[in-house]
């Protein structure tokens, strides 16, 4: 029975001719055509212009980090050399570089989140220093344009300065009219009027009632009068408060690139700070390690001003030429924004 239902199905199976000898398949018709079809069906196309796009991804890449290279070794410190890298931005211990008298620097690396900053520690004590705000380039009608910091720097004969206030218009390009999205005043002049939604950072004339003080962080809207007030400039929220992280800014976890400034608890010192973000080794930070990077550096009140690509800081250096010690990102790595609202620092030829 058995041998007669192998000989029926052997009979069946499809032929094959191999060296001249006939075999025969064990193989179903089926199966046979289940092959077939399997061998013939064609490989999946990649998409049009997949060579082409990949091409223009790779060179994008490749420029973006020459791009990034050759900006971030640009610098006017005085000394140079490989970056200390902290821990956390509660660990820091910087380590100042004196630029000018009462005007020192610090750039470092936070290795969790990778972070890089740039800082100055400013001297309000300094009779030789003076602190200079614009609500950006002065226009013929009153108005207010659009500058980058690096201008309003060399232009206004500053050592040092860095962006601060919010605005409307966002461009690289210099002179448009804008828009202060809050507090500026200048020389004891309002310049644009307070929003009540932000905080300011607030510098008194020498020798004001308010008990001694060189500089507050305080709500806009407490801003009534420019009395005993030489100049101010608005940002967003305080995020440090008598070393202290502030509520609100526990709960915002955005990473952008910052810019910041804080105030010592005695007064007598103006830190500016800057960090990257948006580029390679520099994500950005949150508002959180921001207030725990302005305390580690010595202040005891701090204030977040307008970041993202907007943040810039820029020094004058012992050639005189003014550059962005940071890495600016308006779109592209080391393309810097046209800003309104900017904090600078001025510098006496001789002490007073």
């Amino acid at each position: 029975m058995f041998s007669t239902k192998f000989e029926q199905a052997m009979q069946a199976a499809p032929q094959k001719n191999v060296g001249g000898i006939r075999l025969r398949s064990l193989r179903s018709p089926a199966a046979e055509n289940s092959k077939n079809i399997f061998l013939q069906r064609p490989s999946p196309r990649l998409p049009q212009n997949f060579y082409k796009n990949s091409l223009k991804l790779l060179l994008l890449t490749l420029l973006t980090s020459f791009i990034f290279i050759s900006c971030a070794s640009a610098s006017v410190s005085n000394e140079s050399g490989q970056l200390k890298t902290f821990t956390s931005a509660e660990s820091i211990q910087p380590m100042w570089e004196n630029l000018y008298a009462g005007v020192d620097f610090y750039r470092g690396k936070v290795a969790s989140p990778q972070l890089e900053f740039y800082a100055l520690k400013v001297d309000l004590t300094a009779r030789n220093l003076r602190i200079a705000v614009r609500g950006g380039a002065a226009a013929d009608d009153g108005g207010t344009l659009s500058v980058k910091v690096t201008s309003f720097v060399r232009d206004n004969n500053l050592i040092a300065g860095i962006n601060a206030a919010p605005f409307d218009i966002v461009s690289s390009k210099e002179g448009q009219p804008i828009k202060n999205s809050g507090l500026v005043i200048t020389d004891g002049k309002m310049i644009s009027p307070p929003n009540p939604r932000y905080d300011a950072l607030v510098f008194f004339r020498d020798g004001t009632p308010q008990q001694n003080l060189k500089a507050v962080i305080v709500n806009q809207s407490s801003i009534y009068t420019t009395v005993n007030i030489e100049n101010a400039v608005g940002g967003f929220h305080q995020i440090l408060k008598d070393g202290q992280i502030t509520e609100r800014t526990l709960a915002n976890e955005t990473r952008h690139p910052r810019s910041a400034a804080g105030i010592s608890s005695d007064d007598r010192y103006l830190i500016l700070l800057v960090i990257d973000g948006r580029r390679i080794g520099s994500a950005g930070a949150t508002e959180k390690e921001t207030a725990f990077l302005l305390r580690s550096l010595g202040a005891a009140d701090g204030i977040n001003l307008d970041g993202g690509g907007s943040s810039a800081l820029a020094l004058r250096g012992p050639d005189g030429k003014v550059k962005t010690v940071n890495t600016p990102v308006h779109k592209l790595p080391c393309q810097e924004r046209a800003v309104a609202g900017c904090i600078g620092i001025s510098l006496s030829k001789t002490p007073e």
